[in-house]
């Protein structure tokens, strides 16, 4: 296996996603049209996108970051929601668009339509969360896309099989598609939740962080595999593990939640990046593989069905979000008063991702019956701009729908007078236990360093309201930025000694590790205990 190839698309996806951070373009977007570009220059190989490569290695991963990242409360809250946009509108968007494509397309079988619909429903976890975190959207709706991305896929991989085994001919019925997809979400959430808690328990009985963050990286592979293995949703299982992990990560020992949280980074940073630019690096298989269609005809099916997946999406956001609280005079009173620009928000947001292709590209060749699956190279095809098409027209927009809008975005005052409120009720505890800790004979400390753990306690409390205050009148600094600057420069200056001393040979290479990791930790500190 040549490697190489595999490499440089990492490599080159991590670079555009950093030049990216330096534009105003999202790096999803970035990726996509560099990708689109790469196809086509010479010596770029063909990156095939194998779903079995896909689904059980990067999906998982990818769930399980976003996952970890999510609040198990938020999502607690707006459950109903949650479920009406990553079950019910997915099922919708299966039938309504499977069948408005079998009457538009001539000779597309309605199956095979059904199994386009079920395709393409799915909204992207990565894409929606992406650019719902950088343009500022208000927390709830940030909260109800995360949730969405985060079932959603299972519901479309269980509606695919339900559609695919009537096209090839395995036969299915409404009620053997409603019992496999019962099947499948039960058992996913039951193998998250058998496999939850053992798994915390090892995770906070193993003592080394080295091993505990190698059993982070196989938790989510380990989920899908065994939810697989019994024919349930993979993805609810991986989402339900991380969910339960995320809101207990606390208790996992301080230097573990560090490596793992830089550990999850990079391979969602890397994985992310290789993704987008996966999808842009398929145009010249799909194209080639287009068949016995024209271009022209190609190209008129994929706008209207870019339509009908925009539409369709309205049509059910709205109603969706209504419907409910006109009923019920409960939900009402719970909820507070919601406006038409959220559900318009909520709508345009729905941009399709990598799963969609990855299950397009699992579509078999041929049938039960040996003949050929009707239509795969134009459903590839309609898959792949549905895609495109999201990502570019409503990612694009989508910032500046926000701006018009004026939705409001995050208080950023009033989260940090919640965070100085906290963190002064957390002082004052950790101040009295202190103060009962050092009464006790076999607590004793001397003066200074007593002097040293409360001056810690007082300045990560007067941190906070720092933040609350102007800026440096003469430099335009915060006192955020101010502390991080004089922080930086005292622990460099201690970081040259060290390194001198080393190059001298008064101490050696392992002692140097040390001291540096020390001041890495310290550092890291400074940057967290000012940071918005």
């Amino acid at each position: 296996m040549d490697v190489l190839p595999l490499v440089a698309l990492i490599a080159a996806s991590a670079a555009v996603a950093g030049a990216a951070r330096r534009t105003p373009v999202p790096a999803p977007l970035l990726l996509v049209g560099v990708g689109l570009i790469a196809a086509y220059l010479p010596g770029v190989p063909d990156y095939h996108l194998d779903p079995h490569i896909v689904l059980p290695l990067v999906l998982p991963p990818l769930l399980h970051t976003a996952a970890l990242e999510s609040s198990y409360l938020d999502l607690r809250a707006n459950v109903r929601p949650v479920a009406l946009l990553s079950v019910g509108y997915v099922l919708f968007a299966t039938v309504v668009v499977g069948w408005l494509a079998y009457l538009l397309i001539p000779d597309l079988p309605l199956t095979a339509a059904l199994v386009l619909g079920a395709v393409i429903a799915p909204p992207d976890a990565v894409a929606a969360t992406a650019i719902a975190r950088r343009v500022g959207l208000p927390s709830r709706i940030t909260t109800i896309l995360q949730g969405e991305s985060l079932v959603n896929d299972a519901t479309a991989i269980t509606a695919y099989k339900v559609a695919l085994a009537a096209a090839v001919g395995e036969g299915a019925s409404w009620a053997g598609g409603i019992q496999e997809f019962l099947v499948a979400a039960v058992g996913g959430v039951g193998v998250g939740l058998l496999l939850m808690v053992p798994i915390h328990w090892l995770r906070t009985h193993l003592k080394e962080a080295l091993l505990q963050n190698t059993l982070s990286l196989l938790i989510p592979f380990v989920a899908y595999a065994v939810a697989e293995q019994v024919h349930a949703s993979g993805v609810l299982a991986v989402v339900v593990v991380a969910l339960y992990l995320g809101h207990r990560s606390w208790q996992v020992d301080f230097e573990t939640r560090l490596q793992e949280a830089a550990v999850w980074r990079v391979v969602g940073f890397l994985l992310e990046s290789a993704v987008f630019a996966l999808i842009g690096l398929q145009l010249p298989i799909v194209l080639r593989d287009l068949g016995e269609y024209s271009v022209g005809q190609a190209v008129w099916y994929a706008l209207a069905v870019f339509v009908l997946v925009v539409v369709v999406r309205f049509v059910w956001s709205y109603p969706a979000t209504y419907l409910p609280r006109f009923v019920s005079p409960r939900i009402r009173d719970r909820e507070s008063e919601t406006d038409w620009r959220r559900p318009l928000v909520v709508s345009w947001a729905g941009m399709r991702g990598v799963v969609s292709l990855a299950i397009a590209f699992s579509i078999p060749l041929v049938m039960d019956d040996g003949e050929p699956f009707p239509a795969r190279n134009l459903v590839l095809f309609l898959t792949f701009t549905t895609v495109i098409g999201t990502l570019v027209v409503q990612g694009l927009s989508l910032p500046w729908l926000i701006k018009v809008l004026r939705l409001p975005g995050p208080d950023a005052r009033a989260q940090t007078l919640a965070e100085a409120q906290a963190q002064n009720a957390a002082s004052q505890a950790a101040e009295a236990r202190l103060d009962e800790l050092v009464a006790d004979e076999r607590n004793r400390l001397p003066g200074p360093l007593q002097d040293r753990l409360r001056t810690v306690l007082e300045r990560r409390r007067n941190s906070v309201w720092e933040r609350l205050g102007p800026p440096n009148p003469v430099t335009g600094e915060t006192a955020d930025d101010t502390y991080r600057r004089l922080a930086r420069e005292a622990i460099a200056a201690e970081r040259e000694v060290f390194v001198r001393l080393r190059d001298e040979r008064r101490i050696d290479d392992e002692l140097l590790r040390t001291l540096l990791r020390k001041l890495d930790l310290e550092e890291a500190a400074a940057y967290r205990e000012v940071e918005e």
